[in-house]
């Protein structure tokens, strides 16, 4: 190889660094705030909710022992909560409020796409050490559940409950 080749290869190989480098860093931070503003879509257990709006926060813990504690949570409908998770584990957890059958379906889709990225105002994903939250309001009456949905984690037996008390 002659001069002018190898100074090609190693500019296309810094190219390849600087292009390449926001992509591998995608997801270092699993507990950063969401940068985009919050999409508001009714689900069945409720729907996002507005700061200014909360009533209550409740702290829950997440563990390598795959569990939340508390694991049962009891809320009255109309209520603007703010979920506050601490993992204190060694690995990521996440937190996702849903159905069980949405649960069901969406820890399926983990377990056959482990590198699954999403970002939806009823997730939490938390890194080891850190905290993170949902401002969620519970604007429906009924029994809800929530979820590590980390392949193996929701197996586990990482789950809880959600009581929304009709008013």
């Amino acid at each position: 190889m002659n001069l002018s080749s190898n100074l090609s290869a190693l500019l296309l190989g810094f190219v390849g660094v600087f292009i390449s480098s926001p992509l591998l860093a995608h997801g270092d931070k699993p507990d950063a705030p969401h940068s985009a503003a919050v999409i508001k879509e009714q689900k069945p257990w409720g729907i996002a909710g507005d700061a200014e709006q909360v009533s209550r926060t409740i702290k829950i813990g997440m563990s390598d022992a795959m569990r939340f504690t508390p694991d049962r949570l009891e809320v009255k409908q109309g209520e603007t909560i703010r979920l506050v998770h601490r993992n204190n584990g060694q690995v990521l957890h996440e937190f996702v409020i849903g159905t069980q059958d949405d649960l069901d379906k969406h820890a399926a889709l983990m377990v056959k796409f482990p590198g699954m990225v999403h970002d939806e105002p009823y997730m939490a994903h938390v890194g080891p050490g850190q905290t993170g939250e949902i401002i969620w309001t519970f604007n429906r009456a009924g029994d809800f559940d929530f979820a590590c949905l980390i392949a193996g984690h929701y197996q586990a037996g990482m789950v809880g409950k959600v009581r929304v008390m009709a008013n």
